[in-house]
C-alpha cells in the first residue's frame, strides 16, 4: 500500500503548470512552479520542516517546547503542520495587514496568535519582529525561529525547490522570478541553479515601499523607500541575512493594485486560485518581457493558495474602496 506516514512526508515535489493567457504576448514558454499543492498550501512548508529538523539537531528545540515567529502567515501555517506532528506549542507573532483568513486558519490549526502595528519601526517594541524576540526571551524552553536570518530556510530550497525544478525542466530552464521576502527561495533555488548552469538569470519580484530593488542596484540603503503597502509576502523594510544579493541578477517592481488585479486575473483566465505574491510574480514576468526569447525557458513560482485572500483580492468591495477596481 502507498501512503505518507504523516502530513509531513507530502512536503516538496510539487507540479510545474504551463501559463497560456496571460502570457500569450510573450516569446517564451512560461511554467509555473506551484507551490499550493503543498499540504499546508504554500512554499513555506518547505523550510518550515527544514528550520524544526535543523534545530532539533542543534539542540536548539527540545521535546514539549514552543516555536515563535514572526509571520506573514504561510511560514507560520508550515510551523503549525510540524508543531502538530512533532508535538510542540507555536506562537505566530503577525501583523495587522495579514488577512483575517490567515490568522483564523492558524487558531484553527492550534496556533497562539499575537497581531502588532504594521506601521511602526523594525526595531519599534510593538513590532512583529520586536515582539517575537521578546516572547523568546520570556518563555521558558522556548525557540525562536527568525526565518529572516537562519540559513536553514535558503538551505531547504537548495535542497528541495531548486532541484525539483531543474529535473521538472530537465536544465532547460533559462530564467528563474520569484518574489522576495525573507529571501529564502530566490537565495536557495538561484545558487542550486547557477551551480547546474550559470547562465541562468534569476530575477526577483519586489514592491512599491521595499528597500530591495534600490539595495540592489546602488548597494544604499535607502530609508526613503520604506513607506506602508498592501501586497502580502513580498518585500521588506530590513535586509535578512537569506537575501543572497549576488546570486540575484535583478528586480522588477510592481505596485500594489497591478499585484491584486494580477491574482483576481490568475483565477478568471488561467484556473489558478492563488495568493497576493502570485499576482506580482506574473506582473513581474510580463514587465521583464524585454529579456525573454524564443527559445526561453521562464520559470515563476507561485507562493501560496487564495483561500486565504478571499476577503481582500477575491472581494471586489475592498478592492473598490483601496481603488484597484474602477
Amino acid at each position: 500500500m502507498e501512503y505518507a506516514k504523516n502530513i509531513l512526508e507530502t512536503i516538496g515535489n510539487t507540479p510545474m503548470v504551463k501559463l497560456n493567457k496571460l502570457v500569450s504576448e510573450l516569446p517564451c514558454l512560461v511554467l509555473a512552479k506551484y507551490e499550493t499543492f503543498n499540504p499546508g498550501n504554500s512554499v513555506k512548508d518547505r523550510m518550515a520542516l527544514q528550520l524544526v529538523e535543523d534545530a532539533e539537531k542543534a539542540g536548539l528545540l527540545k521535546p514539549g517546547g514552543t516555536i515563535i515567529e514572526g509571520t506573514s502567515g504561510n511560514t507560520g501555517m508550515g510551523l503549525a503542520l510540524v508543531a502538530v506532528i512533532k508535538g510542540y506549542k507555536l506562537i505566530c507573532v503577525l501583523s495587522d495587514k495579514q488577512s483575517k483568513e490567515k490568522m483564523d486558519i492558524l487558531r484553527a490549526m492550534g496556533s497562539e496568535v499575537h497581531v502588532c502595528p504594521t506601521n511602526v519601526a523594525p526595531d519599534d517594541p510593538r513590532s512583529y519582529y520586536s515582539t517575537a524576540k521578546r516572547l523568546a526571551n520570556e518563555i521558558p524552553n522556548s525557540w525562536y525561529v527568525n526565518q529572516y536570518d537562519n540559513p536553514s530556510n535558503t538551505k531547504a530550497h537548495f535542497l528541495s525547490t531548486g532541484p525539483e525544478i531543474w529535473e521538472q525542466t530537465e536544465g532547460k530552464i533559462t530564467h528563474f522570478v520569484v518574489g522576495v521576502g525573507t529571501g529564502g527561495t530566490i537565495s536557495g533555488v538561484g545558487n542550486f541553479l547557477k551551480s547546474k548552469n550559470p547562465e541562468i538569470k534569476i530575477w526577483g519580484v519586489d514592491t512599491y515601499g521595499s528597500v530591495f530593488k534600490k539595495y540592489h542596484e546602488t548597494g544604499i540603503f535607502d530609508k526613503n523607500e520604506i513607506y506602508p503597502y498592501i501586497t502580502e509576502g513580498i518585500g521588506e523594510d530590513i535586509l535578512p541575512k537569506n537575501v543572497d544579493f549576488k546570486v540575484i541578477d535583478g528586480f522588477t517592481k510592481v505596485t500594489d493594485k497591478d499585484a491584486a488585479i494580477y491574482t483576481q486575473l490568475l483565477a478568471k483566465k488561467e484556473g489558478m486560485f492563488l495568493g497576493n505574491s502570485a499576482g506580482a510574480a506574473i506582473k513581474g514576468v510580463l514587465q521583464l518581457s524585454e529579456h525573454f526569447t524564443k527559445s526561453d525557458v521562464v520559470v515563476v513560482l507561485f507562493h501560496d493558495h487564495g483561500s486565504r485572500y478571499v476577503g481582500k483580492m477575491f472581494n471586489d468591495d475592498w478592492m473598490r474602496e483601496k481603488g484597484f477596481l474602477e
